[in-house]
């Protein structure tokens, strides 16, 4: 790692709050949030506004068939590969102003910053916003930084539909953000991501920063319970096939399975369908979706196979059937040590107060950890909160954790004298 420009590189913290707030009035939620889903016409306007603050920073835009795109501040090497800096500018139906937006615009005020101071780096710096990182319009999340890193063929996420049945690569042209680069083409020396913790854990520890080693892997399991309907009055107790109350009973089996590997794993089930769902009617039908969440494979694994066996001894006693399908997963990530160490080093170099943390979350960062060094800094959340429109951060802790990205970027990059 080349050397950083000195500890007394800082961000413009207001410069950087201003710029959330103007990308906030886009889509805004009705509740003080965010609505900017994917590939929707406030998705394109938010994007607009993006590249025009960009090409004012004197970058260029480039966007590649799905969508991403990529704002380069040339380097003065013209052999040197980019480090790369970004999330996501799409938000949930009642999304917060900050959940993606904060790596985004945290990384263009990198830019600013050092425009302002005239730095120049070895390496080109290139900004990046990854299309549908959500996935909240066209699962799965993290789609389009997918099929940059491979995970995912382009034909296969473009044909992705929504609720209404509009096929994601219609919406793409529709919004008129599809650009003409292959996709993945793109090589990079590194790639830093910037993103509030969606977690309590910062703010409870009274830390500024959250050195990001690790990315926790994912298991989603779609359980189907067949009972039978009946009339909830007139059904005698033990005569009834209750889809609803074996549910229940599995439940409670996804949350002792998740406790027996605490701290670091968890479980839950967000996803749940209930049939016929009437007031007077026995539940013959549930479908619900288990999200297992370590960062530790055989621990994934390992609840995996525990409740499977639990979830058909739970039908078979209630003489029901079950079927379970595992609809989406991925492997828990390490990021590149030399990427957290420049992380970490920034943060001690700036006084801000740090910790090791393992991001809970699914994040574009995960993807691009499979072909290019990648880390992630994490600054803290009001109360944990995130995906609701009630999402708060402070000017401080944006600051904090993009004057962290600034000086790990510029070591990365090196500074040219």
């Amino acid at each position: 790692m080349a050397a950083s420009a000195g500890q007394n590189m800082r961000v413009d913290p207001d410069r950087l709050w201003d710029s959330l707030m103007e990308m906030a009035t886009i889509g805004p939620g009705v509740a003080g949030g965010n609505n900017r889903q994917t590939l929707t016409d406030a998705d394109g306007e938010g994007r607009a506004l993006f590249q025009t603050w960009c090409e004012a920073a004197g970058m260029t835009m480039g966007v590649d068939r799905i969508g991403n795109m990529f704002a380069t501040r040339a380097g003065e090497d013209p052999d040197a590969l980019p480090v790369y800096v970004g999330s996501h500018l799409d938000t949930q139906p009642t999304g917060g102003k900050y959940d993606g937006v904060l790596g985004v615009l945290g990384g263009l005020e990198m830019i600013r910053t050092l425009n302002d101071l005239n730095i120049r780096t070895r390496h080109p710096i290139v900004v990046t916003n990854w299309t549908n990182e959500e996935g909240t319009r066209f699962a799965p999340a993290m789609l389009a930084s997918g099929v940059f890193a491979g995970v995912h063929t382009q034909d296969w996420a473009e044909n992705k539909v929504d609720a209404e049945g509009k096929r994601f690569g219609d919406e793409l042209d529709r919004i008129g953000w599809r650009g003409d680069e292959e996709v993945g083409a793109r090589k990079m020396h590194a790639m830093f991501e910037l993103h509030i913790e969606q977690g309590p854990i910062l703010e409870a520890e009274g830390r500024d920063i959250g050195v990001v080693t690790h990315g926790q892997g994912l298991s989603w399991t779609q359980v189907t319970v067949t009972g039978k309907d009946a009339h909830t009055g007139s059904t005698p107790m033990p005569m009834r096939k209750n889809a609803g109350l074996a549910m229940a009973r599995m439940l409670e089996q996804v949350e002792a399975i998740a406790l027996s590997h605490a701290p670091h794993a968890v479980g839950a089930a967000g996803h749940i369908d209930v049939y016929p769902n009437s007031r007077n009617v026995i539940p013959g039908k549930v479908v619900f979706t288990v999200d297992f969440r370590s960062p530790d494979l055989s621990v994934i694994e390992d609840m995996e196979a525990r409740f499977d066996a639990a979830a058909k001894r739970i039908a078979d006693d209630m003489g029901m059937a079950v079927e379970l399908e595992k609809v989406g997963g991925f492997d828990p990530v390490t990021f590149d040590a030399d990427c957290v160490s420049a992380v970490r080093a920034a943060a001690e170099r700036l006084g801000y107060s740090h910790m090791d943390i393992i991001s809970g979350a699914g994040h574009d960062a995960c993807w691009i950890n499979k072909v290019a060094p990648t880390a992630m800094i994490m600054c803290p959340c009001v109360d944990g909160l995130s995906h609701n429109e009630a999402e708060e951060i402070t000017k401080d802790w944006a600051r904090a954790g993009a004057d962290v990205l600034l000086h790990a970027v510029v070591e990365t990059a090196g500074v040219v004298e």
